[in-house]
């Protein structure tokens, strides 16, 4: 349009300039038309047979194998605990699971649940629970380091057992370790081990 009106005030290009315009005019609608045209759709995928999955990752995925439990070894073991004044001597037959301390079943000799816990905590960790009978004789201490020398006795037992394949989460928990921290001795002129009798200025 600007070419035309140019034309009017310049008539000697005039005839030029229709020319030019006419020219131009049919190219530009015909491309006006193909840039309003929607963009051609891609192919659509089917993804109700299932064979299209969800994330697309250039890695291979690794199916992680279900962890079954483990068959306990069909062999005895023996070891020794001590925790503070305890000493708990431990055998373990295959069986089914019965703990025996002192001749008495392990809820007679520990009623507390905890101690109970504590000295179970060796087979839940392998799950072998109810895999091994245990026979203990525990000697000194009270009932926490009796606990505590069983505890270490049954996992020191298991890691003879099985030392491959039981000692590495027997070890990871803690279980292997004997706990040396034992009461630390009265001192002359004090009460206790720390405690000083009371004190007056006058």
């Amino acid at each position: 349009m600007a070419k035309i009106s140019d034309s009017i005030d310049n008539p000697i290009d005039g005839e030029a300039a229709v020319e030019a315009a006419a020219v131009e005019t049919p190219a530009a609608e015909a491309a006006a038309p193909a840039a309003k045209a929607p963009a051609a759709k891609a192919p659509a995928v089917d993804v109700a047979d299932g064979d299209v999955p969800e994330t697309f990752t250039t890695e291979t995925p690794v199916e992680a194998a279900p962890k079954a439990p483990r068959p306990a070894l069909n062999v005895p073991g023996a070891a020794v605990g001590r925790r503070k004044q305890a000493i708990a001597r431990v055998r373990l037959i295959p069986g089914a699971g019965t703990i025996t301390v002192n001749g008495r079943d392990l809820a007679n000799y520990f009623p507390n649940k905890l101690h109970q816990q504590l000295i179970n905590d060796p087979f839940k960790v392998l799950d072998l629970l109810g895999s091994y009978d245990v026979i203990a004789r525990i000697t000194g201490g009270g009932p926490s380091g009796q606990a505590g020398a069983l505890r270490l006795g049954i996992a020191r037992a298991l890691n003879e057992i099985d030392r491959e394949n039981n000692r590495a989460d027997l070890k990871k928990a803690g279980f292997l370790s004997r706990d040396a921290r034992v009461i630390e001795r009265k001192k002359a002129g004090l009460k206790k081990a720390r405690k000083a009798p009371q004190f007056s200025k006058r």
